[in-house]
């Protein structure tokens, strides 16, 4: 499951490349290389949010590792 990990927090850290990008530059890197909003990139987008609520679990499981 480690492996699952180390790609759900590759994934949630080019999204937030993109959204840096949005913020400082207001470019969607996902919308230029995929076309904004088509089927593509709302998997994406999708795959990004699921992996971000994935990653809130981290916080139990660091809570657990330090005790």
């Amino acid at each position: 499951m480690k492996w699952f990990d180390y790609t759900a927090l590759t994934i949630v850290i080019i999204g937030a490349v993109n959204w840096l990008l949005v913020g400082i530059f207001r470019f969607d890197l996902v919308a230029f290389l995929f076309g904004n909003l088509s089927w593509l990139s709302r998997i994406i987008y999708t795959l990004v949010g699921l992996c971000g609520l994935y990653l809130l679990s981290f916080f139990g499981r660091i809570r657990e590792m330090s005790e």
